[in-house]
């Protein structure tokens, strides 16, 4: 019996404190006076309601009261103030069974304005995330079997069969430079280690930053999410990365190291090696550099993605890894 490899082509379907205008508890709107933009999310979805959502999207999907995650969790929101640290399963499952008559989540919505305020912020942070794709087999003399199919569509920014170790570090303080806060998070490995592309997009960044070291940052096709990956291998942090290019989602875009915290170039200034990564969500592009940057706590995201792992080989003579994929391109 040949054995397969199997990977997945994913296709494109598609700040710390409460602020004043905080749709939670501020007085005003979360949005600017003219109906602008988003300038605020606190994410604090759990890993058991993420994956509890997940599933409920996935088991309805075909039918016809498909109701999707970020639905439910938007809802959920509304009605605990984004605030998930009482979640119980049966949180969702009282949803689904009002909405056995065939009526939509929205129609038990008691908070629209908080609901379309989570719908619009978890759809950001979320939206790529999951969806349809083609699951790919390939046996050993090259012929192809494809599959259709549903589900989560992101992959963990640690390939399959590598160690790391976290800690709930969103926030710490860091001084290098100056004083400010730690917005990403570190998931502490060895070096060499394959790091992958969480989701599809562009590369919009590559190269060195003096607190990054080497790092690559990829905008995803829609816009809203930028996924930043620092402290890359010191002499080879990626292959093949350049500003530009298209990636896929479970692709090998670099490799863990302890680079950044110097000015010079291709120096490690990192005492510990460990990948960053962090997710900017952008709104307005004033949001990308400005002083109203949006960056979410990873800790809960980065345990629910490890669900999906993605494989790599080593290619003996280049010495690199891959992950096997297809070229994709945006719609």
């Amino acid at each position: 019996m040949k054995k397969l490899v199997i990977f997945s082509l994913i296709f494109l379907h598609l700040l710390m404190t409460c602020p004043a205008d905080c749709p939670v508890c501020g007085s005003k709107d979360y949005v600017s006076a003219d109906g602008g933009y988003i300038k605020w999310i606190d994410f604090k979805v759990t890993y058991r309601a993420l994956c509890d959502a997940l599933k409920a999207d996935v088991e309805s999907y075909g039918s016809t009261n498909h109701v999707g995650w970020v639905e439910i969790l938007a809802y959920l929101a509304s009605r605990n103030g984004g605030n998930f640290s009482s979640y119980k399963a049966s949180d969702i499952k009282k949803l689904l069974d009002k909405m056995s008559d065939g009526s939509s989540v929205a129609s038990h919505v008691t908070n629209e304005k908080l609901y379309k305020y989570y719908l619009e912020a978890y759809g950001a942070i979320l939206g790529g995330m999951v969806g349809e794709y083609t699951e790919v087999k390939v046996a050993d003399d090259g012929s192809e079997t494809r599959t259709q199919k549903y589900g989560l569509r992101a992959f963990s920014p640690i390939a399959a069969g590598y160690y790391y170790g976290e800690s709930d570090d969103f926030g710490n303080a860091r001084s290098f430079g100056y004083k400010r806060q730690h917005l990403g998070h570190d998931l502490m490995g060895s070096v060499g280690t394959p790091i992958i592309a969480v989701e599809s997009g562009y590369v919009e960044a590559a190269g060195w930053n003096r607190f990054g070291g080497w790092r690559i940052g990829i905008r995803s096709f829609d816009g809203r999410r930028y996924y930043y990956y620092a402290h890359l291998r010191k002499n080879h942090p990626y292959n093949d990365i350049y500003e530009g290019k298209i990636v896929n989602a479970g692709e090998v875009i670099g490799y863990l190291g302890m680079t950044g915290y110097s000015s010079k170039e291709n120096t490690n200034n990192i005492k510990t090696p460990h990948l960053h990564w962090g997710l900017q969500i952008i709104f307005d592009p004033s949001q990308k550099e400005g002083w109203n940057q949006i960056w979410i706590d990873l800790y809960a995201l980065t345990r629910f993605l490890t669900a999906n792992l993605a494989p790599v080989y080593r290619d003996k003579e280049r010495g690199e890894f891959y992950y096997f994929e297809y070229p994709e391109t945006p719609d």
